[in-house]
């Protein structure tokens, strides 16, 4: 804590001392005579205050420079909060990607126990950055898409009971990473009363340095199942739009502004994005077909392949009824 204070310190200085500088330049700007005379006939200081385009240059590169350690010494700080907990940050390592993550043969053997468990390779997890990077299926149209700046915000929702720390917070700094900040109101994390000591002191002292103010936890006192809990998570959302999902997601570049778009356009619209795979062994991210999800009459997910209509209109980008 003393240590966070200390940089919190350190960058208010810091900014401090930029505004300085740009207060600095302002007042420092080179000044003519309205009647033609020189600036050396009206200050006869110009050698001082006259800086040239190249001074004015090699101060922004400083200030920059600096901010930009600045940046490194926070980064670190905050880096430091998932080391504590035997987590990793960064855009590399393994499953770098979203390719096959391995363990070595010793580390297999105490993969096991935690496999059965969770029902996918939670120890393989710790080993993944929570800021890996995973490849961007979108057809090229979509990528190609543009949208107004007024899109409505969104809460997002994680419902969670017992699942591995490292998988949720994985899905945090991916929904974090990937939404656009404008558009991302807050991330609400609902326990539905989880026995696991490391989801409860652990996990919420990470979020609230990690991220102040953007991710909220809500605990069920008892087990409420998902729709409760769901419901739990509406209520404390502020966004003008609820997003629910598991959590053991990651989310990829612009998988927000279509899905806001679509219900700027019609409030009534409720939207599935489309989803792709995360193996369970080995996190490896798999890309699904074009397809629609629906329900049989015994209310069971499905994979719907898309109407002919939609086929023939030879567009990937609309969306599927």
């Amino acid at each position: 804590m003393a240590s966070l204070r200390r940089v919190k310190v350190l960058l208010v200085l810091n900014l401090i001392a930029v505004a300085g500088f740009v207060l600095f330049l302002a007042k420092c700007r080179p000044i003519t005579s309205k009647s033609g005379d020189s600036f050396h006939d009206i200050h006869p200081r110009a050698e001082v205050a006259n800086l040239t385009a190249h001074g004015i240059s090699s101060i922004q590169d400083a200030v920059l420079k600096r901010l930009s350690l600045l940046e490194d010494i926070v980064y670190r700080q905050l880096n430091g909060l998932s080391k504590s907990l035997g987590l990793i940050e960064g855009y590399g390592g393994r499953g770098k990607g979203g390719l096959p993550a391995t363990l070595s043969p010793e580390e297999q053997e105490k993969a096991k126990g935690p496999h059965e468990k969770y029902g996918y390779n939670s120890y393989l997890s710790e080993k993944i950055s929570l800021d890996r990077s995973i490849p961007d299926y979108r057809p090229t149209k979509c990528k190609e898409l543009k949208y107004g700046k007024d899109l409505p915000q969104i809460s997002i929702i994680f419902i969670f009971v017992n699942e591995a720390l490292s998988v949720i917070l994985r899905s945090v700094h991916s929904a974090v990473n990937h939404t656009p900040a404008p558009l991302l109101k807050e991330i609400i994390l609902v326990d539905d009363n989880s026995d696991e000591e490391e989801l409860k002191a652990p996990l919420e002292e990470y979020v609230n340095k990690r991220y102040p103010g953007l991710v909220k936890v809500v605990r069920n006192q008892k087990r409420e199942g998902l729709i409760r809990a769901r419901i739990e998570g509406w209520k404390a959302a502020t966004g003008q739009v609820t997003g629910f999902f598991d959590a053991h997601v990651e989310f990829t570049a612009g998988w927000a502004e279509p899905v806001l778009s679509r219900i700027q356009e019609n409030r009534k619209r409720v939207i599935l994005p489309s989803i792709d795979n995360i193996k369970q062994d080995n996190f490896e991210v798999q890309r699904y077909e074009n397809s629609a999800h629906g329900y049989s009459w015994e209310l069971w997910c499905m994979y719907i392949s898309p109407p002919k209509d939609w086929w023939d209109a030879g567009d990937p980008s609309l969306p599927i009824r």
